[in-house]
């Protein structure tokens, strides 16, 4: 099958985000980098390009050059697909001039910055009709799919509560390590990261497998942030406290200040028959527990786990699979879609997982900001 010509925003020398991207588009074999805007810095983006074997004449120094550049070119020869890795205050801007022109796209989150960028973006993406993938990693990992398919299928009865964390502590050697600083990173600068670091960065992620996996979503949300440091403007811990309706509640917790933690993310959703509880530290292993039957372990490449998950992963059983793998079936899903071919739901996040995940970043700030009040989402 003829691979899809893949641009990229960002992601140039030493951008861990961007080789992961581009890891995951190799892993699918459905895409094929050509060029892009890899830096800031023209010299440093023409040097990534030179490493990565690319046509220096599809390496552009602004979007507006690469559009121009591209659109010049014959159909059949532009590239179809970008990917945008930069940091997150320019995710809107670049997604709204490459949808206005045609191309299809894959988004670092979060979105945008604000709502109304979201929203805007949701309205640009039905006009144009073209293909947004949100690159929510982890709802490409197989057993987070089988557990969706388990909660959908009744399994654990009715859902009775449900419990997400996301902990890191790598912020931590930053702000209270022997070089401490705040300044020059930019997750920690609101007019890079947004309005939140912590809740924006990992938080997002936690709501967004609550969602994902158990098909619900959170109807109000109170919140609990902290700085940490008095010379630290965005939140980077924090606890937020979740209503679905009157009977089901829930929680996520996150932080980037855990000392010791490294990306320990996991979910539990609690049932009136079963639980659930996943580790994306420990990804192959889905574990179901009850009151009545012995723990049952459900892992990737068996006969017993649903289609979509059994589609999920490459490797047989007892071949462990990780993030690049998760990350290349949010291509793969994104190709299928690309092409016209049917895919089912849950295939990759769109542009409506954006919109919510904007939602949910900026009720959770005004909430700690109101005094820790329950604000509708």
């Amino acid at each position: 099958m003829k691979k899809l010509k893949l641009g990229m925003m960002g992601g140039g020398i030493g951008a861990f985000i961007g080789d992961a991207h581009r890891r995951a588009s190799r892993i699918t074999n459905d895409y094929t980098l050509v060029g892009g805007v890899f830096d800031v810095d023209f010299e440093r983006a023409k040097e990534f390009a030179t490493k990565e074997d690319l046509d220096l004449s599809r390496c552009y120094a602004t979007i507006d050059d690469f559009i121009a550049g591209e659109l010049a070119l014959p159909a059949e020869e532009r590239i179809e697909v970008v990917s945008i890795v930069t940091p997150n205050f320019l995710h809107y801007q670049f997604a709204k001039k490459l949808i206005e022109n045609g191309f299809h796209v894959v988004c670092e989150k979060p979105m945008t910055t604000t709502i109304e960028e979201a929203e805007d973006l949701e309205r640009l993406v039905d006009e144009k009709n073209v293909v947004f993938c949100l690159t929510h990693t982890y709802t490409g990992y197989p057993m987070i799919r089988q557990m969706r398919e388990l909660i959908k299928s009744g399994e654990l009865g009715t859902i009775q509560r449900v419990d997400a964390q996301y902990y890191q502590g790598w912020i931590n050697s930053i702000i209270h390590g022997a070089d401490s600083r705040i300044t020059g990173i930019w997750r920690l600068d609101p007019k890079h990261a947004g309005i939140s670091s912590c809740m924006g960065d990992i938080g997002v992620h936690a709501f967004n497998l609550i969602e994902y996996t158990t098909g619900l979503e959170v109807k109000e949300i109170l919140a609990d942030l902290s700085t940490v440091k008095e010379d630290v403007v965005l939140d980077l811990d924090g606890t937020v406290l979740l209503r679905f309706d009157d009977k089901l509640k829930g929680i996520v917790r996150a932080s980037q200040v855990c000392a010791g933690e490294e990306n320990n993310l996991t979910i539990a959703v609690y049932g009136s028959k079963a639980s659930l509880k996943w580790s994306q530290e420990d990804p192959n292993y889905l574990y179901v527990i009850s009151d009545s039957e012995p723990t049952k372990v459900y892992k990737p490449a068996h006969a017993y786990n649903s289609t979509f998950a059994e589609e999920s992963h490459v490797m047989p059983a007892g071949h462990p699979e990780g993030i690049y793998e998760a990350f290349g079936n949010l291509y793969k899903g994104a190709a299928m879609a690309i092409r016209g071919e049917e895919i089912v739901d849950g295939q990759f996040p769109t542009v409506k997982d954006g919109v919510r995940g904007m939602r949910f970043i900026h009720t959770v700030v005004a909430s700690n900001k109101e005094g820790n009040c329950w604000k509708s989402l």
